[in-house]
């Protein structure tokens, strides 16, 4: 397991990989010493690793000093921790761990909350449709798999990607086939393009705040996040320029259209700008279009930015669809896809084939399946926004035009110390300091809104309770980079 990197600006890293530790049975130090103890065994914190002051690690847990106290001292008992004057709380020596970490794991609460045991805990912070459309499990009836076939395709089923080609050339962006690699979801087109763009050093231009997964990724690959804030009309486009003028950043990686966490809309002028100066100066650009289809208003799509110059584009049908039909897809030049495509070979020879099939089919009548869910989608979000203003009046957050999210500000306090108090009123909610590189966003919490709606209500519910009972510690400052993805 990676270690921990426990510098004093990085408790957020602690907390993170501390994931759901309070939501069993049991007395509150009992269960965080039950997770200490995990994260010592495993390596995670490894010996001789100093773990934070007792007042720090309770605030940041929103939980009472003599909690965390206890905590340590039963693991201190038990020989796995050393407590002393002067030189604080440290993994004890004899602690066991592995020599050195072989692979890079994530601290994002995002993925950390659905690799839990499932329990009495609402998610709100993982995004994606509860169940399937009846469409697709009619496609997969309806499958008939291939003769004289191997099953392997590492670009992906032909004629998924002439049925991808096609939706984009619909939308006036002329493509091939050639052009289009098929994915296990978008995040391994994400994966795979960091894999083949980035190397130990070089810079990244990312939106602050941005999709955290896509962050995860950058960290792993050792690259230097270069952020760049994001407004109400999405990122800052004058000052994204000034960012690859100056640093020739090896790739940027934008949301334009409803952006993740905030929403937002990069305006189609702005959207130009940014593709030229990106082309200009030989940046490749990524633009992830995983929640692009998601309009609430009925009409024509806004134009891709692909339709302005050389983007390299990603998309899925995880939103639209449903997240377990891991079908996504990278849209780039044909060179950039045979290349990503001998990578992928080098990892799973192909994405699964009956899934490919069933989205094929998908594909042939995409528009019912598409109405249905931005109907369902836009009913959650005016739901989830009514509750919110009928409990929780004193937060605020603007209304969504498309997407599956809420980008919610709170009145006081910070939203990784709440999002521990929620998850002991049984809501998990994706604090905005994992998501934002430049160390803001403390204040923030993103919330889905494609629960039923009934489970919207108790969520709710359960998070006015936790904030009924919140009592922050000062106000926080700037988060750290480092506290947000290890």
């Amino acid at each position: 397991m990676e270690p921990i990197n426990l510098t004093p600006h990085t408790i957020d890293a602690l907390v993170a990989r501390l994931g759901r530790w309070s939501a069993g049975r049991g007395p509150l130090y009992l269960l965080l010493a039950a997770r200490l103890r995990r994260l010592i065994d495993e390596g995670a914190l490894p010996p001789g690793a100093r773990l934070p002051p007792d007042r720090r690690l309770a605030t940041a847990l929103a939980v009472g000093r003599t909690t965390v106290v206890a905590a340590y001292d039963t693991l201190r008992q038990e020989g796995r921790l050393v407590r002393r004057q002067g030189s604080g709380t440290r993994v004890a020596r004899a602690a066991l761990a592995p020599e050195a970490p072989r692979v890079t794991e994530t601290s994002n609460p995002l993925f950390l909350h659905l690799l839990e045991a499932p329990d009495d805990v609402i998610l709100l912070s993982c995004a994606a449709p509860s169940q399937p459309p009846p469409e697709l499990a009619e496609a997969y009836r309806s499958l008939v798999l291939p003769d004289g076939d191997l099953g392997y395709h590492p670009a992906g089923l032909g004629a998924l990607r002439t049925a991808v080609a096609g939706r984009y050339a619909a939308r006036g962006v002329p493509t091939g086939p050639a052009q289009i690699l098929v994915t296990t979801g978008a995040q391994q087109g994400l994966s795979l393009l960091t894999r083949l763009l980035l190397a130990p050093g070089d810079g990244v231009l990312v939106e602050a705040p941005t999709y955290p997964g896509a962050l995860d990724l950058f960290r792993e690959a050792a690259a230097v996040p270069l952020p760049v804030a994001v407004g109400p009309d999405g990122v800052d486009v004058t000052q994204a320029v000034r960012v690859m003028e100056r640093h020739r950043p090896a790739l940027a990686y934008v949301v334009a259209r409803f952006q993740n966490p905030t929403g937002t809309v990069l305006p189609p002028l702005a959207g130009r700008r940014l593709v030229e100066a990106a082309n200009a100066l030989g940046v490749p650009l990524v633009d992830d279009e995983v929640l692009a289809d998601l309009a609430f208003a009925p009409g024509p799509a806004e134009p891709s930015l692909s339709a302005y110059g050389d983007v390299i584009a990603v998309g899925s049908l995880s939103k639209v669809v449903w997240g377990g039909l891991r079908i996504g897809w990278v849209r780039g030049p044909a060179p950039l896809i045979a290349r990503l495509a001998r990578l992928k070979a080098l990892h799973d020879l192909g994405s699964d084939l009956p899934s490919q099939l069933a989205a094929t089919r998908l594909l042939d009548d995409f528009a019912p399946v598409l109405t249905a869910r931005t109907a369902s989608v836009r009913a959650g979000h005016d739901h989830l926004r009514a509750e919110l203003a009928r409990l929780l009046p004193s937060w605020s957050c603007a209304p969504a035009t498309g997407g599956q999210t809420l980008w919610v500000r709170l009145p006081h306090g910070d939203g990784v110390s709440f999002a521990q108090l929620a998850l002991r009123h049984g809501v998990a909610v994706l604090p905005g300091a994992t998501t934002d590189a430049l160390g803001g966003s403390v204040r923030h919490l993103r919330l889905h809104f494609l629960a039923a709606p009934e489970l919207l209500t108790e969520a709710v519910r359960r998070l006015a309770a936790a904030w009924a009972e919140y009592a922050p510690g000062p106000d926080p400052e700037r988060a750290s980079l480092h506290g947000i993805v290890v």
